[in-house]
């Protein structure tokens, strides 16, 4: 072994590998540098490593048998030959180290500039899927390649698609007579809402096959940036086929992590091309508003293919729309059951909806949503539905902050923008609600629930005849628009004590709810119209109101209710409203119990015992008719720095009063009396000067009744 070992010190195999190591590791790290800079393939420096390797024992053989000499290159002889080397065997040592010092600290240097690898994500983009050219007669390709395309884009997390119902809608708005999305209008619809790109396809026949072609257009300039064709052998190989486009699609987009683990095989979530166009089919229905049919195409879907998760969460949805909601809850469960043939974006959004719509688990939609924006941060819809879940839980800053997220993705999405409007009316930043509300108007003119943020900023400003004005544009819009407007004006009557004048005002919105055999506008109605009738001394009446929507759901119905059946002295009502409020899930409902069991307490005069439930309440949720009613349970039990503070807290969440239950409804009437307690609570602390303004305040909208009265007389 030791005579080996001199042999290969004899012929200089350790030199001359030392020498190959550094030449190849300072070459390596020098091509990592250069080629990125050159757009070189990545091919070259994968054979550049290869090259390295494979060329290391190589070059031990030619150093073993071969000899760089004064004579030039000579094999190898015995021993005691005397041939001289060109460089001396210390030369050459030092010539060894030298080159794997710089390689040394060529690489070190490099490590430490470089630092950490950094993956940049690309830009957010959006897309619009033109329909498809079919050009083979087969009707089983309408519309479904476009959905299949779809599916596979989003598994990009910097891609979101634009949702097509919106795109439909628009296109008929530009042009009255289409029938379709084809590639002009396409241009036409994303160039209006600021859309980064549209794709248009084309299938044919191709012999026994089809030949399938897909490009991505500017929708401003024209430009094709993207240009692809793959056959297919024949209809089963379709899907396949565009699946593979899909991933090319990605890559020409920059994505560069198509394959990543979990996602490969989940493109699609349905093994037919015919059960994919009836859920195309089914999702254009819905989005028509056309319930009942979409859910037929829904079900056929699922029969064609029973794991097709997405179908049956679509089913689902529209079960829970028309408000079947057992139906509904038993098939998001099978969904659930499928989320394995889901894309991982797809699965939580239907985990989302599934909190939202079935469990009423808010705080559980919010997590879902958030992991779905951060793994998927295009996602506009993702941005809105979080916001929508926020807002739910009363983070009214943090719904108006995803809103403005998913504004930034589609800056005009008449959805986004009048969301965002009525966020910022929540949060009380008027100023945003209006100016955001305007824009959606003239997006959109016919988003007739964009001037409820206006109506509300002008009486928040205490412009009421501003407010007035808001609700007639509002009502010139559509029927609907109408039928809401008719609450707004009786809201504001409300608000300046005029209980005649409301009870005429919401007749008449009956009388058009009716019409539009709108259940849930006329119960929200009716409960107003029974608390105007109790103002006038109407109790008969304003009682068998309160019987005929006793059973309805919804807080904007239930709380109210039962309120009012206090006040009327049905007792058994209200305790059987908290009852079921009480049994939910959701935070908010049992909260609404909770008032609702205070408010029996203070009819009894047990002020503590109503003051101990307000403030459990406001541990479940923060909401401002407990805040509101707690300053009354206060002054009630005579603590009037506690009232003060309450009333206080209630003046800077004055965004929340403006629709009291989130539901979009107006209820500024709530606000009414509250510049009045809070006088009366400040005068208690002596705060004099304060309690005048407030009462001046007060009667700047109230001039009659036994309040007005009284703070006539304080003043004076």
């Amino acid at each position: 072994m030791q005579r080996f070992l001199r042999e290969l010190r004899r012929r200089e195999v350790f030199r001359t590998a030392g020498l190959y190591v550094g030449i190849s590791w300072i070459t390596i790290e020098a091509a990592s540098i250069l080629l990125p800079t050159f757009d070189a393939p990545e091919w070259i420096m994968r054979a550049l490593i290869i090259a390295a390797i494979v060329g290391f024992p190589i070059m031990l053989v030619l150093a073993w048998v071969y000899d760089v000499t004064d004579h030039g290159v000579v094999v190898q002889g015995d021993p005691t030959d005397t041939v001289v080397a060109p460089i001396g065997g210390r030369k050459m040592d030092f010539i060894v180290i030298g080159v794997l010092s710089v390689a040394l600290v060529f690489s070190l240097y490099m490590n430490f500039r470089s630092g950490p690898v950094e993956i940049v994500e690309p830009d957010p983009l959006s897309i619009l899927i033109a329909d498809f050219d079919n050009r083979t007669g087969d009707p089983v390709f309408d519309g479904s390649l476009g959905q299949a395309l779809q599916i596979g884009l989003e598994g990009a997390s910097f891609i979101t698609a634009y949702p097509r119902r919106n795109a439909d809608r628009i296109a008929l708005a530009l042009q009255p007579d289409a029938t379709g999305l084809d590639a002009d209008l396409a241009r036409l619809v994303a160039t209006r809402e600021g859309i980064g790109l549209t794709l248009t396809g084309s299938i044919e026949q191709d012999g026994d096959g089809y030949r399938i072609n897909v490009q991505a257009v500017d929708p401003t300039s024209g430009e094709t940036s993207v240009d692809l064709s793959e056959e297919a052998g024949s209809k089963l190989d379709v899907l396949p086929v565009v699946n593979a486009l899909t991933a090319d699609i990605r890559e020409a987009l920059g994505d560069r992590d198509i394959a990543s683990p979990g996602e490969e095989g989940e493109t699609f979530s349905a093994t037919s091309i015919e059960a994919l166009q009836d859920y195309t089919t089914a999702q254009q229905l819905a989005g028509a508003g056309e319930r009942e049919a979409a859910i037929a195409s829904y079900q056929r879907a699922v029969e064609r293919d029973p794991n097709f998760g997405r179908a049956l969460s679509g089913w689902a949805l529209t079960l829970f729309y028309l408000g079947r909601t057992e139906e509904a809850t038993a098939l998001w469960e099978t969904a659930l059951s499928k989320m394995e043939t889901m894309t991982p974006r797809e699965r939580y959004r239907t985990l989302g909806l599934y909190y939202m719509t079935v469990s009423g688990n808010y705080q559980k939609a919010i997590e879902t949503y958030q992991a779905l924006v951060a793994e998927f941060p295009a996602d506009n819809a993702a941005y809105n539905n979080l916001a929508v879940a926020q807002f739910a839980t009363l983070d009214f800053d943090a719904a108006l902050e995803n809103g403005r997220k998913a504004l930034d993705v589609y800056p005009n999405n008449v959805i986004m923008s009048s969301n965002y409007a009525l966020y910022a009316m929540y949060a009380g930043d008027f100023e945003t609600a209006t100016r955001e509300a305007r824009r959606t108007l003239q997006i959109d003119s016919s988003r007739f629930i964009a001037w409820l943020p206006i109506a509300m900023a002008s009486a928040a400003g205490g412009d009421l005849d501003a407010a007035r004005a808001a609700y007639d544009s509002m009502a010139s819009i559509s029927d609907a628009g109408a039928t809401l407007a008719a609450l707004g004006h009786a809201d504001l009557d409300l608000y300046q004590g005029n209980a005649r004048a409301a009870v005429d005002t919401l007749r008449q919105g009956l009388a058009g709810d009716r019409k539009l055999d709108n259940a849930r506008a006329m119960a929200t109605k009716q409960v107003v119209l029974a608390g105007a009738l109790a103002d006038l001394g109407n109790t008969g009446e304003s009682a068998e109101l309160l019987s005929a929507v006793a059973t309805s759901r919804g807080h904007a119905r239930q709380v109210p209710t039962a309120l009012l059946a206090i006040e009327l002295g049905d007792v058994g009502l209200a305790r059987s409203i908290a009852g079921s409020l009480g049994a939910s899930l959701q935070p908010q409902s049992r909260a609404y119990a909770l008032l609702i069991n205070a408010m029996i307490d203070l009819a009894n005069d047990d002020t503590i015992g109503a003051i101990d439930k307000l403030r459990a309440a406001i541990e479940l949720a923060d909401l401002w008719l407990v805040r509101y009613h707690l300053g009354l349970s206060y002054l009630q039990a005579e603590f009037m720095a506690e009232a003060a503070d309450e009333f206080g807290i209630c003046e800077a969440r004055i965004g929340e009063a403006t629709a009291i239950f989130l539901d979009d409804q107006p209820t500024w009437r709530y606000v009414s009396e509250l510049p009045y307690w809070t006088a009366v609570a400040q005068s208690g602390i002596g705060m004099l000067t304060s309690a005048r303004q407030n009462f001046e305040v007060f009667l700047s909208y109230r001039a009659d009744g036994l309040l007005a009265e009284d703070a006539r007389d304080r003043l004076n």
